[in-house]
């Protein structure tokens, strides 16, 4: 029996068919299509009929198995019986011949080179799905493509990268600031206990956290001798009401004190804490006294008597919240306080950190915080850099603010942007006695400065410092000075 084919799909038909019953498509009349194929028995008759070239049948639709097959597929050998003219006859099935073309040549596209990390079917597969993607829209450009573009004005040069930037990572966004409204005076505010705490006046004000006098209510005195922080509930607040509870309990820091032998150690207790409103936190502090950076807007530059001994104070503190594990990160005078009998308090945690967790000291890695974070005027160059802050970052932090509450201005308080900071605070932690001499000017050096700053800078990431000998260095200027730490402060 003769058979032929379907010029539109390729399949097997009988002769009297007039319709292909797989696609639908009316047949030609048989003086059109020509004579039927002959099959590849009929081989008596003297001469082989003519035929008009079979049409390829068209690609399947895509299967997830056929996505795994190679990018050269197999085509009809009609196509290259239609490139050479001379070899005009009739193809059998069994018979064709097998071309191979490129389909992201056959599209007009570029052939997308595999990723080595994926294997070479699945590269295969996802050329073929863009491919046949692009076919479809053509040369419209795709959304996603549109949205990901960068203005050219904001792109960053691969030539110039940000100061300090981890080549392992990016650096962290800077953390949301939560600004803080401040509620009426006269409002009450209940801590955890049940404690209502009436707001008596409102002694500091700061974008993010508020300082009122507060007055317990139930209380018939009018003297009040509380102090209560108010932040954002979500603000750095809770960082420190963390440290507060688990480094700075009053039995804890009792226990310190007796070990070491000392009457006080400027430790703020926390007397209450709570939520107010929903939305705001605060803690509830006995009365600390008066604010170091009020005093040096009155006398703008401290004696070095003055100076060596809050150094003295700060240190013991630094030395316990050290050894529990804790780093400060924000010393600066807005968080120094000093009561009438010289006790000096080292407040403010919100900053603080947990170098040491479980005993085993963080990793130095540049970009895993927030660079530049902190009182840019103060904080170290590990602060800069975006590396976790530890105990050689406080003893940086507060020699700073020794040459800044003795000397006055500091090289790089006038400058405004992080980046040039750290590059002075780089070129001067390399060179101590030029930093020393551009602060004292034309005074006589203080050798206890040189030597602290000294020290301090040549610490390790992750070394101890020797706290007995930087105390003993500042103590003994002290008693050459004629001062004693068990004597008030001058002002």
């Amino acid at each position: 029996m003769s058979f032929h084919f379907c010029p539109k799909c390729g399949t097997k038909l009988q002769p009297d068919f007039l319709f292909c019953p797989s696609c639908g498509e009316k047949l030609p009349a048989p003086a059109a299509a020509g004579p039927n194929l002959s099959s590849s028995k009929d081989t008596d008759s003297p001469e082989r009929p003519t035929c008009a070239p079979v049409c390829a049948r068209p690609p399947l639709g895509k299967t997830r198995k056929s996505f795994r097959l190679d990018r050269e597929v197999d085509v009809s050998a009609t196509q290259a019986a239609s490139n050479n003219p001379t070899d005009n006859c009739a193809v059998t099935p069994g018979k064709q011949q097998a071309v191979t073309f490129n389909l992201s040549e056959a599209l007009g596209r570029p052939a997308a080179s595999p990723s080595p990390s994926k294997s070479p079917a699945r590269a295969k597969a996802k050329a073929l799905r863009h491919a046949g993607k692009q076919a479809e829209e053509g040369s419209k450009p795709s959304d996603k493509a549109a949205k990901t573009e960068e203005p050219p004005l904001l792109r960053r040069s691969a030539a110039s990268p940000p100061a300090y930037a981890s080549p392992k990572g990016k650096a962290k966004k800077a953390k949301r600031l939560f600004a803080v409204e401040p509620l009426e005076v006269g409002e009450e505010v209940t801590d955890t206990i049940g404690r209502k705490w009436k707001l008596e006046k409102l002694l500091g004000h700061h974008m993010t956290e508020l300082l009122y006098k507060v007055d317990q209510a139930s209380s018939r005195s009018r003297e009040s001798d509380h102090v209560l922080k108010l932040g954002a509930k979500d603000g750095r607040i809770f960082n420190e009401l963390n440290f507060l509870q688990r480094a700075a309990k009053p039995a804890m820091v009792h226990k310190w004190k007796k070990r070491k032998n000392m009457s006080f150690l400027g430790i703020p207790s926390c007397f209450g804490f709570g939520l107010h409103s929903d939305s705001y936190r605060f803690l509830i502090f006995p009365d600390m006294g008066r604010s170091l950076q009020s005093v040096i807007k009155e006398e703008e530059c401290l004696s070095e008597t003055d100076v060596l001994h809050l150094a003295c104070s700060i240190l013991d503190v630094l030395e316990y919240l050290h050894s529990n594990e804790y780093v400060h990160a924000d010393i600066r005078a807005e968080n120094v306080y000093i009561k009438p009998q010289s006790q000096v308090y080292l407040t403010g945690y919100c900053h603080s950190f947990r170098y040491r967790p479980c005993g085993q000291h963080v990793q130095y890695h540049e970009a895993s915080r927030t660079p530049h974070e902190g009182a840019v005027e103060f904080i170290s160059l590990d602060a800069h850099k975006g590396a976790a802050p530890s105990r050689r970052s406080d003893l940086q932090t507060l020699g700073y603010c020794m040459l800044r509450w003795h000397t006055g201005p500091l090289p790089w308080s006038d400058l405004t942007r992080p980046e040039s900071v750290a590059a002075q605070k780089q070129r001067y932690l390399e060179d101590v006695p030029a930093l020393l001499l551009h602060c004292f000017g034309r005074k006589k050096v203080s050798t206890a400065f040189e030597a602290y700053l000294t020290k301090a800078a040549a610490l390790q990431y992750s070394e101890e410092p020797d706290y007995g000998a930087l105390k003993a260095g500042l103590s003994a200027a002290l008693l050459q000075l004629g001062g004693a730490m068990e004597q008030p402060l001058s002002f």
